[in-house]
């Protein structure tokens, strides 16, 4: 069953969720761009790995130690076994978190190149102090400094601004948004191709750059991502109140849900059963 919104469902936004749409999402993403891209390029998953404090609440595990008898002798008094010396045990779990994105590679005589790396921004990536905030910065770093193309796709209202186009220049350039897309081509250094969406409009069509002189492929983000709605259990899953919205929406946004809403509850009612 589709999303009741022309564009990005905001209630997807809520962590838990967002981190299965957002595997889900580039799935469909490297299976699209694979069966566009001409020969010799091909579009696998990679995946960035880390290690960072749990989120879950387990209680402390905590060895308790008690005072344990000496054996009596002849001529002895029972004594304790001293404890004061023996250190507690407070185990801080661990999770192991795992971010994928998708890479373009050419392959030839001389071996494989990477040529365009894409980013389904995630909320580790924007918020500040995550780990997984850092390595996406140094990895953005890096793909900058290289023969590489970037493309960065956030769906996210909230967070901090991550992706490489300087954020005074896009509003500049582009007024307010709610999402976007940044494109860094490294055969036009200066230049970050900003695709700015509004939460009531749909997502664009992209041009996913390959080498110079091949054309860009062209990736419907609107069709990936109800692709990926349908195939994901986010009908069952998401609570339609505005209790579920994170982060919260504007006076008007809240006027233009609701609507979507209804309208969408009034469409399947009228659908035969």
């Amino acid at each position: 069953m589709p999303s009741p919104f022309a564009g990005m469902d905001p209630f997807l936004e809520k962590p838990p969720i967002f981190t299965d749409f957002h595997d889900r999402f580039l799935t469909h993403l490297s299976e699209a761009l694979q069966a566009r891209l001409p020969e010799p390029y091909y579009a696998p998953l990679g995946e960035r790995t880390w290690i960072e404090v749990s989120h879950r609440f387990i209680e402390p595990d905590v060895n308790v130690l008690r005072p344990a008898p000496v054996p009596e002798r002849a001529g002895a008094t029972a004594t304790l076994e001293a404890t004061r010396s023996l250190p507690l045990v407070v185990t801080v779990p661990h999770d192991e978190r795992r971010e994928p994105f998708v890479e373009i590679y050419v392959g030839g005589s001389e071996g494989e190149r990477l040529v365009t790396t894409i980013d389904l921004l995630s909320p580790s990536n924007k918020t500040p102090g995550e780990h997984g905030r850092d390595l996406y910065q140094r990895k953005q770093q890096e793909v900058l400094a290289s023969k590489v193309h970037l493309v960065e796709i956030d769906l996210l209202r909230g967070g901090e601004h991550t992706t490489a186009v300087p954020l005074e220049g896009a509003l500049a350039v582009a007024g307010s948004f709610d999402y976007h897309v940044c494109i860094h081509r490294f055969d036009r250094f200066e230049d970050y191709l900003l695709y700015p969406i509004r939460l009531e409009e749909s997502l664009p069509e992209i041009a996913i750059p390959l080498l110079p002189g091949d054309p860009d492929v062209m990736l419907d983000l609107q069709r990936l991502f109800q692709e990926t709605y349908d195939a994901g259990p986010y009908r069952r899953r998401l609570d339609y109140s505005f209790a579920g919205v994170i982060p919260p929406l504007r006076p008007e946004q809240q006027e233009w849900v609701s609507r979507s809403l209804a309208a969408d509850r009034a469409a399947r009612r009228a659908e035969p059963a």
